[in-house]
């Protein structure tokens, strides 16, 4: 896991930019709200109000982006609202959190921007509870959103929009169920519990309802820390095993960060300075790692969490051992939702993402070649990072079968195998856009046939065929042949591993 952490490939230094965009973000909303005359609390509401708005927007479009962020005060402040004026009816508070949990888990089914915005009322909730705010601080709560939503905003479309060009969002399909392989009839949209978001909003709501309660029993300051963590857990998941294997990380990254935290959090005492710096490293950690392992992003917001509660002046050893207590209940929430209420597959998402990405190799070799033809107008460029975006979804998917704790050695194996070819495809296919690139490369007429050849194993490979495919035996000097035949040998050896022997699928779990 440390090593994949370092030598991941950064297209564009896309995840650098995206973590230092966020510290510059998250940083100007503090100043501004300090300088408005806020309290530690409002700065801190604000603070978690502009990391939101830079996290989980995820527009393919900078206009979709602005729009999104327009939006997010419409759904923040009427909670912010309803979480403050209830916070002294625990009944009613309780009912309506797991209300904003069922209907922010639903929104997912209207894309990137309905996700954004359930994130953003889930956490605005969640803060709340984390200021213990009350109605008298309302109005310098709405200013501190405000104010940082605007401040983030200033830096991501104006001081530093580097997304002029982004590849489409890669989020979790809301129909995984209902897949048609490509080239086959679109199928009706599913309704009702069939439809996957309307199970994971039910299933979220049942685990956050268990959190809730055996979480109010572990500590009646706390229990949100539960809730939290089971919403979390639910996030960008659409299976039964990647929502274990995401609240088994999520349980491993705030255990490692809590034990960070005794190392740098608690001999501080919240002192300003310090703080601010382990602060900014924070979310930078959170920012960079985001794509690359949950695991360690939970152990950098896990370290956010106790700088602020050192902030705060509540840290201590005790709170850290009630967050790995909640933290426990919510992953044993999640767990028992996606076990027993509506559970969804892994097979049929997984199916998924692997198709998606196999598409997308074409289509990068598509572009690539018409590039090397003399095109003037393709650019594989934005499908190299929408291509790395989906082999992270594609191993999140698979990660149930590849998990240490998976019981079924020859289904890891296969998995294993999948991956590898197909981390081999998008190493020959970032070679080739490396070598269209090249304002000196020339076409060979011999790019056309191989293009070809990639088209029909991409084809054979969704379409399940059952024979395997056969690579051509010729290794040409050339750069861009090479790698496309490179590309092909991939795409052959992957027939045998996505190949259905016996009626078992590789992810029949």
């Amino acid at each position: 896991m440390l090593k994949r952490m370092f030598v991941a490939p950064d297209p564009g230094r896309a995840r650098l930019r995206f973590a230092a965009r966020a510290v510059l973000g998250i940083g100007l909303a503090v100043v501004v709200c300090l300088l408005a005359g806020q309290s530690l609390a409002g700065a801190v509401a604000g603070g978690l109000a502009a990391l939101l708005a830079l996290f989980t927007v995820a527009d393919p479009s900078v206009r979709g982006q602005a729009v999104t962020t327009a939006l997010l005060p419409a759904v923040g402040v009427p909670v912010l609202a309803a979480a403050a004026e209830l916070h002294a009816c625990p009944v009613a508070r309780d009912l309506a959190f797991l209300a904003v949990v069922g209907a922010g888990v639903y929104a997912r089914r209207w894309g990137p921007r309905g996700h954004s915005l359930g994130v953003f009322a889930f956490m605005t909730f969640f803060v709340a509870q984390f200021l213990h705010a009350t109605p008298a601080q309302l109005p310098e709560l709405y200013a501190a959103v405000l104010l940082s939503l605007l401040s983030a905003a200033v830096v991501r479309f104006g001081v530093w929009c580097y997304e002029r060009r982004l590849p489409p969002a890669v989020v979790p399909s809301p129909t995984p169920l209902g897949f048609v392989r490509a080239g086959g009839p679109q199928a009706p949209a599913e309704r009702g519990l069939v439809r996957v978001t309307t199970r994971q909003a039910v299933q979220a709501t049942a685990g956050a309802g268990f959190a809730l309660v055996v979480g109010q029993l572990v500590s009646g300051q706390r229990w949100y820390w539960a809730v939290g963590a089971t919403w979390w857990i639910f996030v960008n998941t659409a299976s039964r095993g990647e929502t274990l294997v995401r609240g088994f990380r999520r349980i491993l990254g705030t255990v490692l960060g809590i034990c960070l935290g005794f190392l740098v959090a608690v001999p501080l005492e919240g002192a300003p300075a310090p703080t601010a710096v382990l602060v900014a490293v924070a979310v930078f950690g959170i920012f960079y790692t985001a794509a690359l392992s949950y695991t360690w992003m939970m152990l950098w917001v896990t370290v956010l969490a106790e700088l602020l509660y050192g902030l705060l002046g509540v840290l201590g050893p005790g709170l850290l051992a009630l967050r790995a207590a909640e933290t426990g209940v919510g992953a044993l929430g999640a767990a028992l939702a996606v076990l027993f209420v509506l559970p969804v597959t892994t097979h049929a998402v997984t199916d998924v993402w692997i198709q998606r990405a196999l598409r997308c190799v074409h289509a990068c070799t598509a572009q690539a070649a018409a590039r090397l033809a003399g095109s003037g107008t393709a650019d594989p460029a934005p499908l190299v990072a929408e291509l790395e975006q989906l082999l992270g979804r594609v191993r999140l998917a698979v990660a149930p079968l590849v998990h240490p704790l998976n019981p079924m050695p020859a289904r890891k194996r296969r998995a294993r195998r999948v991956l590898a070819l197909l981390d081999d495809c998008a190493r020959e296919v970032r070679g080739l856009v490396a070598v269209a690139a090249d304002p000196e490369a020339s076409h060979d007429a011999r790019l056309a046939a191989a293009c070809w050849r990639v088209e029909a194993a991409v084809e054979a490979l969704t379409a399940g065929r059952p024979e395997p495919l056969r690579s051509t035996a010729e290794a040409p000097a050339e750069p861009a042949l090479a790698h496309l035949h490179g590309l092909e040998r991939a795409l052959a050896d992957l027939a045998e591993p996505l190949r259905e022997p016996t009626g078992s699928r590789l992810v029949g779990a």
